[in-house]
């Protein structure tokens, strides 16, 4: 499957009066591959819907509603919701209007028609990635602790961290609010690759509570002074500029799908 977004409202798909679509149809026309591959991918049995194989050439399918795997990969459906990510600047409010004026994500998206909120936030000093959506339950699911969504994020702290505070931080740490447990963590660089006496650190969790990486790295003894969220589950800031919006792929969009039960 690509890792472009090929995605369309219902009425750019050719369905008959009941709403349906040829299944090696849909599936090349959502930027598989060719009908004739597509055909050679079911008859391979490497096509899900459901959850069940189908093999059968000419199988009618709901393009809005069929669950679709192919070769694994979840193909999202058809739908009229939008999903964005953002790269946002430092000192930009994570709301869609401020009553103080400040400048908010709707600054970054206001070309859009669609009414767009945001997935969970950051604070207002932290950068990196957030996601935009109209999409309310998948958004309300995003944001949910129960789906254990991971994030990455990488933060320069004050001083040097030693294995022994990595280590430390790799078991889990005691917060006020209950305990933390980052799934992976890793020094990027230390004070002799920073000449301003602070080190980079790389951690990621699956827990969105309030300031939560900075109360973290905080009580390790090491102060946060730049936090940025580099991903959110498959989705990256790679290649995405400061302050620029782009689609998720529907390789990322299908593997959010999934992870959420949607």
């Amino acid at each position: 499957m690509s890792g472009e977004t090929n995605r369309f409202t219902r009425s750019q798909v050719e369905t008959d009066d009941e709403g349906l679509v040829r299944l090696q149809k849909f599936l090349a026309q959502s930027g598989v591959a060719s009908r004739r591959k597509c055909e050679e991918l079911m008859l391979d049995g490497l096509v899900e819907v459901n959850g069940e194989v189908v093999s059968k050439l000419g199988t009618k399918v709901d393009p809005a509603t069929a669950v679709i795997h192919v070769d694994g990969k979840r193909l999202p459906p058809v739908s009229p919701h939008v999903y964005l990510v953002l790269n946002k600047p430092r000192g930009v409010v994570s709301t869609m209007s401020d009553p103080e004026g400040r400048k908010t994500l709707t600054d970054f998206v206001d070309d859009r028609p669609e009414r767009l909120f945001h997935v969970g936030r950051l604070d207002t000093d932290t950068s990196g990635l957030i996601l935009l959506t109209n999409d309310g339950e998948f958004a309300h699911r995003m944001a949910h602790p129960s789906y254990e969504v991971d994030k990455t994020y990488v933060a320069e702290v004050d001083g040097d961290v030693w294995p022994a505070t990595l280590k430390k931080l790799r078991g889990g740490v005691e917060l006020d609010d209950g305990p933390v447990h980052p799934s992976h963590v890793r020094l990027v660089a230390g004070p002799k690759g920073n000449p301003t006496g602070r080190s980079i650190v790389e951690l990621t969790i699956h827990e969105g509570r309030n300031r939560i990486v900075r109360r973290l790295l905080d009580s390790v003894g090491h102060p946060v002074r730049r936090l940025t969220r580099t991903s959110f589950g498959p989705v990256s800031l790679t290649g995405l500029q400061v302050g620029k919006v782009r689609e998720l792929t529907d390789d990322e969009l299908g593997a959010l799908l999934d992870g959420v039960g949607l």
